[in-house]
Order: structure tokens, then C-alpha cells, then sequence
């Protein structure tokens, strides 16, 4: 019987995390209608400061993820890299949440990358979870 290896799971939601960055994360009907990415990127009306803020921090955070589930996967460091893991997801899940509180008012509304990364974030926790438990039990 094979074991069960949340780490590859964990990479594979920070992959959907990073890629749904690029997609709109906002979007507005207003003045001609618009969208705007979370890495910064915005099309029509939509028109975010030209700094370095959450958006880019969220991504640089799901590459951070990414290595901490390989290291999962191929069982290096497995505790330290699930606490590792751990604390990125809900970092993560955290800067999503500000960064919605922050970008989300009308007219501007969240589009569908926002809930890709949502739910990318909220199984990256999950798996980060599991992978701590394992490797505590072992």
C-alpha cells in the first residue's frame, strides 16, 4: 500500500495559485468597464497604484509554497517544511482576504481569478494541515 503524500497536493495548489494571478482578479462595469490582475496588470478602468503591494507578495508566497510541497513530496526536511508550508498557506489566505478588503468596493467587484486563488489558498491550508499531521505522527 503506497502512503499518501499531501506535499504534491500542496505544490499543485500553489501552480493554481501562481496562475490565477495573472488572471482578473477585479473587475468593474463602470466608465467603459475594466479588470485588473493581482500582479498589477489592469485594463480599462480599473487603475491600481504603480507599487509593489500585496498582489506581488501573494505571488512570490506561492512560490515560496511551491518548493515547501516539493519538499514534502520528495520527504526532505518533512517537518520542518510542512510547518514551513503551513504558515505560508494561511499567510497567504491572510494577504488574499486583505488584499480583497483593500481592491473590493464599488464599483470594482471580484472577479474569477480571485475565487481560483480562493479556493487554491483554502486547499493549500488544508493539505498544509494534513501534511503536518503526518509528519508528526511518524
Amino acid at each position: 500500500m503506497t502512503r499518501t503524500r499531501p506535499g504534491w497536493l500542496i505544490a499543485l495548489c500553489a501552480v493554481t495559485l501562481s496562475g490565477s494571478a495573472w488572471l482578473p482578479w477585479l473587475s468593474t462595469s463602470a466608465n467603459g468597464g475594466g479588470h485588473a490582475s493581482v500582479v498589477g496588470g489592469s485594463v480599462g478602468a480599473i487603475v491600481l497604484p504603480p507599487r509593489f503591494g500585496v498582489g506581488q507578495v501573494i505571488v512570490l508566497l506561492a512560490a515560496v509554497l511551491l518548493v515547501a510541497g516539493a519538499m514534502i513530496g520528495r520527504e526532505l526536511f518533512t517537518r520542518s517544511a510542512s510547518f514551513a508550508a503551513l504558515a505560508v498557506s494561511v499567510a497567504i489566505a491572510a494577504l488574499g482576504i486583505w488584499y480583497y478588503r483593500l481592491n473590493v468596493v464599488a464599483p470594482i467587484t471580484a472577479a474569477y481569478g480571485l475565487y481560483i486563488g480562493a479556493v487554491a489558498a483554502a486547499g493549500a491550508v488544508g493539505c498544509s494541515v494534513w501534511a503536518l499531521v503526518n509528519a508528526v505522527r511518524r
